[in-house]
């Protein structure tokens, strides 16, 4: 595992011109979970750059998370009524147990927290590393279900405090 990041990463929106990058990095992230789960057709594999360009035009919040120039990591968020669906939390694997994933988590939730009362988010079942981090940040097991492929996944929720 790697040590912590010495330099600490800037997160900001993305941009129609990150579209590239972020599904690079997407690729390489999720090489890992197909490999995991004997499933080279996982979503985040299959999708391709024009797929990415019509999230970055569409409703959704994409943030990236860089190191210099260097694209290490993305996070989407799509809000609907007072839920938040995160998604396609990706890191570049050498990056990777170095905080890059809980910064970006902290910061969609930041984006869309005042909006929402509940967070939610599902990851692969076996995926120890991204189920750790996802409790850490505060999330809890929801539920189990597998995808069309058979990949059982976990779902998890977090629950904002009220704001009166």
């Amino acid at each position: 595992m790697a040590g912590p990041v010495t330099a600490r990463p800037l997160i900001a929106p993305a941009t129609p011109a990150d579209a590239g990058e972020i599904l690079t990095v997407q690729l390489a992230a999720y090489l890992a979970e197909a490999q995991r789960y004997a499933d080279p057709f996982l979503p985040p594999l299959t999708e391709t750059l024009d797929e990415v360009r019509a999230v970055l035009a569409g409703p959704q919040t994409v943030l990236t998370a860089r190191l210099g120039h260097r694209l290490v990591g993305s996070v989407r968020v799509r809000v609907d009524g007072d839920i938040a669906a995160i998604g396609r939390l990706a890191v570049a694997p050498d990056q990777q147990g170095r905080g890059i994933g809980g910064r970006l988590l902290r910061a969609v939730e930041t984006v869309a927290g005042s909006r929402v009362s509940r967070f939610t988010l599902f990851t692969g079942a076996e995926s120890v590393g991204s189920r750790r981090l996802y409790q850490r940040s505060g999330y809890r097991l929801v539920g189990h279900d597998t995808d069309p492929n058979g990949v059982p996944l976990a779902f998890l929720e977090k629950t904002m405090p009220s704001r009166c």
